[in-house]
């Protein structure tokens, strides 16, 4: 009996891991799920992108709609600057106006620092890239 507990508990454990972590709204409302290996889905576990090793963002359809410089540039697709996501999380648009901000703990900020979403055990620069292409982090 012990051993098949043990081999449902990793069974279990392995499939909570495979599905990646929820991205949630303010409401704690699942809007989306991330992977530990990129691939964005929504809440209906549709695919809805994909964050690439070489920073580029894709949609569901696989097209490039932004870029994610490893110094925390981020490009639309025609590779002009639409913001920056800095190493403490903050997120800024264009003109350098703070737009949100990724704690270390997972809460997602707006730039007046209420809570619109949370994204715990996410890498922090795929959360912020989360609300800042998918979601709009602005809102």
């Amino acid at each position: 009996m012990k051993r098949l507990l043990t081999v449902t508990v990793f069974l279990t454990l392995a499939a909570i891991a495979a599905l990646g972590q929820a991205v949630e709204d303010g409401s704690r409302r699942t809007i989306g799920y991330i992977s530990s290996s990129g691939t964005v889905e929504n809440a209906s576990r549709g695919t809805i992108g994909y964050f690439k090793s070489n920073g580029a963002v894709e949609d569901g359809s696989r097209r490039t709609i932004g870029y994610i410089r490893e110094n925390g540039t981020v490009e639309n697709a025609s590779r002009s600057t639409i913001g920056y996501i800095r190493d403490n999380g903050t997120v800024e648009n264009a003109s350098r106006s703070t737009i949100g901000h990724v704690t270390s703990s997972g809460t997602v900020e707006n730039g007046s620092r209420s809570t619109i979403g949370y994204a715990k055990g996410i890498k922090q620069e795929w959360a912020a890239a989360f609300f800042f292409f998918f979601f709009k982090l602005g809102n």
